[in-house]
C-alpha cells in the first residue's frame, strides 16, 4: 500500500528516510506522527531505525543500500555507524566509502538486483557497489538529468522514472532491471520522484501532496495491492462466495429451514443473527 506522509511539513519524503526490504532509516528530529507512520507499516517486518549520516537529516540523499547492504559517505561519523550497524540485521553488510560524489542517494538507483550511477562515478565505487550490494551496475543518464537516484525510485516488482524519459530509454531502461517502468510524478507534479516518495516490495510512503492519480499509478506499477493482506483477504473471501455451500440452521424468519444456500444468498439477505454453520462443502 502507498501511504502519504510528511517529515516537518517537508514532502520530499525520500530526503530524509531509506527503505529497503530488510532495514528502514528515518531522520532523526522528525514528529512522532512521522515516525508512526514508518513503524506502524513495518516495524513487524523490518526494523526502523532512527539515525543522522554524516550529522545531517537528509539521510536518503546521502546512502545507498539495498536488503543486502547500505553503503555511506565517508562524512559518516564512527558513533554513526557503530549505531546503524548494530540496528541492522546481521545479514546486511554496512560500507562506508570514499567518493568525491558523496551525495550516494542523488547519484544511484538501486534493487536488490541491479544498480543505475552517474555516468562519472568513481571506478572503485562501482566495483563496491557491485560487491557489498550484489547487482549489476549501469552506467545511465534519465532524461538528460546524469542524477540518476533523484529521479527514479526502484523496487523489485516496478519502478518509477522522470516524466520526461522517452518510450524508448523506458523500453532500454526496463529491459536492463527487468521491472516494467513507468514514467510519472509524486508530490503533485514533481518530477524528482527519488525525493519524493520511498518504496520496497510490499509498501510506498510518499509525499502528502501526492495526488490520488499519482498513488494509484505507483501502486500499480510497484504491485503494491497484490502483497497486502487485504487483497488476500479480498480474493479468499471471493472464492468462499464462488465455491462453498453453506447449511444453514432454520431460520423460518429468512425462509431458510434447512436448506443448501450459497454464501453469496445468505450475505444476499443481510442476516443480522448469528447463524450456525452445519457443514462447507467445498
Amino acid at each position: 500500500m502507498a501511504v502519504r506522509v510528511q517529515f516537518e511539513n517537508n514532502n520530499e519524503v525520500g530526503v530524509f528516510s531509506k527503505l529497503t526490504n530488510s532495514y528502514c532509516l528515518v531522520a532523526i528530529g522528525g514528529s512522532e506522527n512521522f515516525y508512526s507512520v514508518f513503524e506502524g507499516e513495518l516495524s513487524d517486518v523490518i526494523p526502523v531505525i532512527h539515525t543522522s549520516v554524516a550529522g545531517c537529516r537528509i539521510i536518503g540523499r546521502l546512502c545507498v543500500g539495498n536488503r543486502h547492504g547500505l553503503l555511506v559517505p565517508s562524512s559518516t561519523t564512527d558513533q554513526e555507524l557503530q549505531h546503524i550497524r548494530n540496528s541492522l540485521p546481521d545479514s546486511v553488510q554496512i560500507r562506508r566509502i570514499e567518493e568525491r560524489l558523496s551525495a550516494l542517494g542523488n547519484v544511484v538507483a538501486c534493487n536488490d538486483y541491479v544498480a543505475l550511477v552517474h555516468p562519472d562515478l568513481d571506478r572503485e565505487t562501482e566495483e563496491i557497489l557491485a560487491d557489498v550490494l550484489k547487482v549489476e551496475v549501469f552506467r545511465q543518464t534519465l532524461a538528460d538529468n546524469v542524477l540518476v537516484g533523484s529521479y527514479c525510485a526502484l523496487s523489485n516488482q516496478g519502478g518509477v522514472v522522470h516524466p520526461k524519459t522517452s518510450v524508448e530509454d523506458q523500453d532500454e531502461l526496463s529491459s536492463l532491471l527487468q521491472v516494467p517502468l513507468v514514467a510519472g510524478t509524486v508530490n503533485r507534479g514533481s518530477d524528482v520522484v527519488g525525493a519524493g516518495m520511498v518504496v520496497n516490495d510490499w509498501s510506498a510512503f510518499c509525499g502528502l501532496d501526492t495526488t490520488s492519480t499519482e498513488l494509484s499509478v505507483i501502486e500499480s506499477v510497484f504491485k503494491l495491492g497484490d502483497a497486502q493482506p487485504s487483497a488476500v483477504t479480498s480474493k479468499l473471501r471471493e472464492a468462499l462466495i464462488d465455491r462453498c455451500d453453506v447449511r444453514v440452521a432454520t431460520f423460518e424468519r429468512y425462509g431458510f429451514v434447512g436448506n443448501t444456500v450459497s454464501l453469496a444468498d445468505v450475505f444476499g439477505k443481510k442476516l443480522c443473527y448469528s447463524f450456525y454453520l452445519c457443514c462447507f462443502a467445498v
